[in-house]
């Protein structure tokens, strides 16, 4: 079976940073790119970043550009974010994503991240003011 599992999560102030990351297997995680997304209380899943499957392309809501990094290596089967000037509004549960992808060249956008294939269960970011 398919499992990502989040980790990394915690309570931070505001300016702080956190890295999450995602341990993949179950499935050919080279063949895949690798997305994180987030839920915040009250509020819909949204998009974060993403990576393609080489990890040689990236892309960023905007929300989150500057601050955010996302990473992947295919030799260990993980992605990460790190995450840098934290503000109150990113506290949300963060989870990685998996999705198929024909090229290994292409990250993907908020649209093409609306199919997903594989999602993990969560983890919880909290930033304090």
């Amino acid at each position: 079976q398919v499992q990502l599992v989040e980790s990394g999560g915690g309570l931070v102030q505001a300016g702080g940073s956190l890295r999450l990351s995602c341990a993949a297997s179950g499935l050919f995680f080279r063949a895949y790119a690798m997305g994180w997304f987030r839920q915040a209380p009250g509020k819909e899943r949204e998009f974060v970043a993403a990576i393609s499957r080489s990890g040689g392309n990236t892309y960023y809501a905007d929300s989150v550009k500057g601050r955010n990094a996302i990473s992947r290596d295919n030799a260990k089967n993980t992605v990460s974010l790190q995450m840098n000037s934290l503000k109150p509004e990113d506290t949300a549960v963060y989870y990685c994503a998996a999705k198929f992808m024909i090229s290994p060249l292409e990250a993907g956008t908020e649209d093409t991240w609306d199919e997903v294939n594989y999602w993990g269960q969560g983890t919880q970011v909290t930033v304090s003011s």
